[in-house]
């Protein structure tokens, strides 16, 4: 209890930078859906999906590569630091400079004509980001968990507060008299474009303070390191490649696979828009998972040793979809008035109906990884690629057949297909190598449960508001009592101790 008390701590800790911080960066989906056209929206929902699949070649798997060399008994922490920073510095720059001379063919790649400057800029996130990873991960890994926390929160609010200044701030100031028009070279008519640049800023100012708490590091290239971390991190590589397929193919494709003139009075980039608002009304479980994979990768490896382990990790997947289930019935019932919160312009609740579909899908992803621990310290990190190609292939089909006839359901399909099925062959490839002792039958049960009773309460709408949010909120009381039904021993216990 004591591994799962110090667990729960440190997710709250990084729950807390990043539920905190992210929720701040949530927020500018307000200022996007009010000041930017839904055109700027799909431009946005389409470029930072590629700019997830190009993250993923920039740091191509050293980050897990880095955990699970620094913790080994060989080699000090420092040493594999030095190493593993040296190579992504090099890398990002190599890698940075190739992408920012391949931008005229991104930009006619992607039907943005002219606006090559664009992913001119998206190589400079990229290689900032790259550079930025293997220290935000020692802090991780040195149980820093303040410090990154305080450094995360620096970053979002640096690009929140870029965002504000560049999309409301500036207009202002024009209109008033403030400023002349073209100060700076300022531009009335850019939207992603703003996007983009507050990104740009905020990475690059926060790189001397992520260097500096984690320390900085000598320039080594040692073969003898690097090259076994090469051969662990390969597969991770595609791993990424395929796993960031199955997150983001969705919104990177929606607007070239829906037909045109799908949804009336908007064009599929407008379209593209929508649905990418309406994802992002997913993010609060996404939040929890990230959250919690801060926390749990290293948690996983320290306790790796423990003859006890395979209970312990049956008993952290246990109480993550108990959680995670609770939160998606709390989010789903509430959509009706989370939705015009957020979406301020007319037109984005028409994909509200998509929510639960997406939280489901996130929630299988924290599935996936609570299950993925069984390749990734038993060294068959080879299984990863495989495991998640077929969810790439899976997603990628789903997108390709089902927007065309379904739109906004269609893509949202793809998350949930993706993620279920490579839960479920991670599972059994898992339980051969690896066996651990998983609640299935019960974890099954809570998912089913709390899926029906999200749209139980979704769909359930009254005239009268107020009574409304309490019949719809009174979902939960099933999933609650079920709760203590079926977990009543192991509640009975706790409380035993705690005595």
């Amino acid at each position: 209890m004591s591994n799962l008390k110090k667990l729960a701590g440190q997710t709250a800790i990084y729950g807390l930078s990043s539920i905190l911080g992210r929720s701040i960066n949530f927020l500018l989906i307000i200022v996007y859906t009010a000041y930017l056209s839904k055109n700027a929206l799909g431009a946005f929902t389409g470029i930072y999906a590629l700019i997830g699949f190009l993250n993923i070649i920039f740091t191509y798997g050293m980050e897990t590569s880095f955990f699970r060399f620094a913790t080994g008994k060989n080699l000090s922490p420092q040493r594999v630091y030095n190493n593993t920073q040296s190579l992504l510095v090099t890398s990002s720059l190599i890698l940075g400079s190739g992408t920012f001379l391949l931008a005229p063919l991104l930009a006619e790649w992607m039907n943005y004509p002219g606006q090559e400057y664009l992913f001119r800029w998206v190589a400079l996130i990229l290689t900032f980001d790259a550079i930025l990873a293997i220290p935000f991960a020692k802090l991780r890994l040195e149980n820093k968990a303040v410090t990154f926390a305080i450094a995360k929160l620096t970053n979002i609010t640096l690009n929140v507060g870029f965002n504000l200044i560049l999309i409301i701030g500036f207009p202002i100031w024009i209109q008033n008299g403030v400023i002349p028009e073209s100060f700076l070279g300022y531009r009335l008519d850019w939207g992603v474009e703003y996007i983009l640049l507050a990104n740009l800023l905020a990475n690059g100012l926060i790189i001397p303070l992520v260097w500096w708490k984690a320390g900085f590091f000598s320039f080594k290239l040692e073969k003898s390191i690097l090259q076994p971390m090469w051969r662990y991190s390969l597969p991770l590589l595609f791993m990424g490649l395929a796993g960031v397929t199955n997150e983001l193919i969705s919104r990177l494709l929606f607007e070239y696979v829906l037909p045109e003139g799908f949804y009336p009075g908007l064009d599929s980039r407008a379209a593209a828009g929508v649905f990418g608002a309406n994802f992002k009304l997913a993010i609060l479980m996404n939040l929890v998972i990230q959250a919690f994979k801060y926390a749990a990768e290293p948690f996983f490896f320290r306790e790796s040793e423990n003859k006890n382990s395979p209970q312990l990790y049956a008993r952290v997947m246990h109480a993550f979809i108990i959680f995670c289930a609770f939160l998606m019935i709390a989010i789903s019932v509430n959509l009706n008035w989370l939705g015009p919160l957020f979406l301020r312009s007319e037109g984005y609740a028409e994909g509200l109906y998509i929510v639960p579909v997406l939280l489901m899908g996130y929630l299988l992803l924290g599935v996936y990884f609570n299950l993925s621990i069984w390749f990734k310290i038993t060294d068959k990190t080879q299984y990863s690629f495989w495991i998640t190609l077929i969810g790439a292939i899976v997603s990628i089909a789903v997108v390709i057949f089902l927007v065309p006839v379904y739109g906004f359901m269609g893509a949202a399909l793809s998350t949930l297909a993706c993620y279920l099925v490579m839960s479920i062959v991670c599972f059994y490839f898992g339980q051969r190598f690896y066996p651990i002792p998983y609640q299935t039958g019960k974890d099954i049960f809570y998912l089913f449960i709390a899926f029906g009773l999200s749209y139980l309460g979704f769909y359930w709408n009254l005239e009268n508001e107020i009574l409304g949010f309490f019949l719809k909120n009174a979902v939960l009381i099933p999933f609650v009592a079920l709760f203590f039904l079926l977990e009543k021993k192991e509640i009975q216990g706790y409380l035993s101790k705690k005595r």
